[in-house]
């Protein structure tokens, strides 16, 4: 590059108004005295006098100050044998201190043509591995090389402990027309905090965290924190290997919803917190007790309020440092596996808060959200939406994703808030939001993300789980995007949520009049792939806990809630519970304390963990509640229309016709004597499970250790049983193979 010195440039240079310093800084051919040369060029501000060394040779050369603000020059010799000159900076600073680096701006740039070419098409799917904070070494020297997307800035600077927060010597280059700034930065190393300061287009600064940093300061402090996620020694081999060759939907998927801040907590540790290494070995112990397959964490990328619980993130590539280190944490996901339990992630792609180290407005623009608040403030939430129509926004949510799925080997991820993105009135009036280019209410640009998303997180790693928040009637949530769906694995089943819950805070003797809210899910329970899920949002926002929802006496109460897992657990679709429920805890969740383990000293508590336990381990063992539970042929009604005594009773199977399970349910409090149901075939149906046992703490009325079916034909069926039906309560019965 062929470039002169002007004192306009310098001063801009020093003023911190100059868009590129590399026009000036580093290496430059030049005329010097009718010959060309090459002009080395430094601004380092707090020097007293600076060097060139000869990389080669060790030759030193003193540079000349030309500008008193600290703005260097050294006039060399083009080299005859090397197209890239190799020389480093001695400085020797205004205290006294000497030391030898890397001239930052003689290193040639990480990112690629092709890198930034693929980011601007917005499918550089690890554009994590450029942009961000990265250890590098260049001709020996350790350093970390950063990079930043802000296309409208005027100018950027590293700050952080390494310059005493003053970026003026760390201006970084900028990348034209990609609006990427760049700069390799010697001598930090993983552990250094550091912030971008951007120079607005109307001269204001303002500093922000790393869009692409790894880790961060505790909140609420704010800086991002130089990490390298490529030293910890993974131990999963035969988990990833295995997880690759399968069909998840197949499998019994039966997930325990856990916030790591308030499952168990530690007096000694910062805020009472557990570190992730503490954690892993209670939470995998205690899932392994119960049964549980999956755990799944609300969101743990780095979010500014604890009271979010995660769902307001800034940190979309930071880990939460609120409980330890990424490695702290790769050692959870990695125990986990190495135990057989899987874990899920909560993902906030649907919007983010207005905090002003974050996203907001990044280079002075509407960068990661639009410009217009009816497309780009959440109502509900006082959060910006993120404009997926832009190609380098919709890289930056997809590859986050990615990101999860490889640097920590995740195994799925749960979208928040899906429907708030696929609606474009969603929580809007009229006037209140602007329609697509058909004139519609559905947000094209949001579609293709999830599209993009899907396909990619399924191909790039084959047997991963992605879980749709969807709560509306938008079809094909969970269908592949090549017939038209979305491309999910599971859709939450917010529908039999909501009915069943409201089914079950009726009074017993009312519910003959609300039957519909307990069948009716059956009717649309196979054009998706659902998950039945009990989460966090039905035991807090002021709804208490699911005991407290219960209807009737103590009793009633547990016997209530008995029935109700057993109901969930038995239904088509894959399970999720969160954390206090398996234990009947009295108190609302709270972020800022822990379960109320105490309780486990009484038989009733200590009865419903048992039960969950026992529920797991059922639809582990048996094929015909989950081998087909996500289509219609796994499920049949025997009898859904006995309003007058509330019952209901269904057939689960497997994919071998003669392997079923019989499934009976009373919703009153009066035991059934002699009552009778059609079942497919005569023989003797063994007892398997029955919710009222004297095991959970129920009356122990039932039928153990099975009964026997004659052939009286009955429910259109040519067999059938007579069963003692216990109050409130689930049986389960499963025929022998030999009868």
């Amino acid at each position: 590059m062929r470039t002169q010195l002007s004192l306009q440039g310098i001063s801009r240079l020093v003023e911190g108004t100059l868009e590129n310093p590399a026009q000036l800084l580093g290496p430059h051919l030049v005329e010097n005295s009718g010959r060309k040369a090459l002009s080395v060029r430094a601004y380092l501000p707090e020097s007293e006098q600076v060097w060139l060394i000869d990389g080669k040779h060790q030759a030193i050369q003193p540079m000349r100050r030309i500008h008193p603000g600290g703005f260097y020059e050294a006039i060399c010799p083009i080299p005859t044998d090397d197209a890239s000159p190799s020389y480093r900076l001695r400085i020797a600073s205004k205290n006294g201190e000497i030391i030898d680096m890397q001239d930052p701006y003689s290193v040639p740039p990480m990112l690629s043509d092709f890198d930034r070419y693929l980011f601007g098409e917005g499918r550089h799917w690890h554009i994590y591995d450029r942009l961000g904070a990265h250890r590098r070494s260049v001709e020996g020297q350790d350093g970390v090389n950063f990079a930043v997307w802000a296309p409208n800035a005027q100018s950027v600077q590293v700050i952080g402990d390494f310059n005493g927060w003053d970026g003026r010597q760390q201006t970084m280059r900028k990348h034209i027309p990609a609006g990427i700034w760049e700069l390799f930065v010697p001598n930090i190393q993983a552990g250094e905090k550091y912030k971008y300061r951007l120079r607005l287009g109307d001269g204001s600064t303002v500093e922000k965290s790393d869009p692409y940093g790894f880790y961060a300061e505790l909140p609420p402090r704010t800086a991002s924190v130089v990490a390298d996620l490529n030293t910890y020694q993974w131990n999963d081999e035969r988990w990833m290997s295995r997880r690759a060759g399968r069909d998840p939907l197949r499998d019994p998927i039966n997930v325990y919803e856990v916030h790591l801040g308030s499952w168990r907590r530690d007096a000694s540790g910062v805020h009472g917190w557990m570190n992730y290494r503490q954690i892993a070995h209670q939470l995998v112990d205690y899932c392994k007790e119960l049964g549980f397959t999956h755990i799944e964490l609300m969101p743990i990328s780095e979010h500014p309020f604890t009271g979010s619980w995660g769902y307001q993130t800034v940190g979309y590539f930071s880990l939460t440092s609120r409980y330890g280190s990424p490695q702290d944490f790769m050692y959870l996901v990695d125990h986990c596996h190495q135990n057989g339990i899987g874990v899920l992630i909560d993902w906030v792609p649907a919007h983010f808060p207005k905090d002003g180290h974050g996203l907001r407005r990044f280079d002075g623009s509407a960068l990661f959200e639009h410009q217009d608040p009816r497309q780009g403030e959440h109502p509900d939430w006082g959060t910006m939406i993120f404009n997926y129509g832009r190609n380098e926004v919709r890289n930056f949510l997809i590859a986050n994703a990615l990101f999860w799925l490889e640097k920590y080997h995740i195994d799925g991820l749960r979208v928040d808030a899906v429907a708030s993105m696929l609606y474009l009135d969603y929580s809007r009036k009229d006037g209140e939001w602007i329609p697509n280019v058909y004139g519609g209410r559905e947000n094209l640009d949001a579609i293709h993300l999830l599209r993009e998303f899907n396909e990619q997180a399924h191909a790039q790693f084959p047997g991963i789980l992605t879980v749709a928040e969807e709560s509306t009637a938008w079809p094909g949530v969970s269908r592949p995007t090549s017939c038209g769906g979305l491309g999910f694995s599971l859709k939450w089943n917010m529908g039999w949520m909501n009915d069943t819950l409201r089914y079950m805070r009726h009074e017993p003797i009312h519910r003959q009049f609300h039957h519909d809210e307990l069948t009716f899910s059956l009717i649309y329970a196979f054009p998706e792939n659902f998950s039945l899920p009990l989460s966090h949002d039905e035991v807090g926002h002021g709804k208490g806990s699911l005991i407290s929802q219960m209807s009737g006496d103590l009793w009633q109460k547990f016997a209530n809630l008995r029935l109700l897992y057993s109901y969930m657990w038995t239904h088509p679709g894959k399970k999720l519970l969160f954390m206090g429920s398996e234990i009947a805890q009295w108190h609302e969740w709270n972020y800022d304390t822990e379960i109320q383990w105490d309780l486990l000293q009484w038989d009733t508590h200590r009865g419903i963990k048992q039960l969950i336990g026992d529920l797991n381990r059922l639809v582990c063992q048996e094929p015909a509640l989950h081998q087909v539970d996500l289509r219609g042929e796994g499920f049949e009604w025997i009898d859904c229309m006995n309003r007058h005594d509330s019952m209901i009773s269904f057939i689960r199977k497997a994919e071998d016709p003669n392997d079923f399970l019989v499934v009976a349910a009373n919703f009153t409090p009066v035991v059934r004597h002699g009552y009778r149901l059609g079942v497919p075939r005569a023989g003797f149906y063994s007892e398997i499970f029955n919710s009222d046992s004297l095991f959970y703490a129920g009356s122990n009325v039932g039928n153990f250790p099975g009964c026997a079916a004659d052939w009286t034909p009955h429910h259109g069926r040519p067999a059938s049983l007579s069963l003692t039906l216990p109050p409130l309560a689930t049986v389960v019965l499963k025929p022998n193979m030999e009868s």
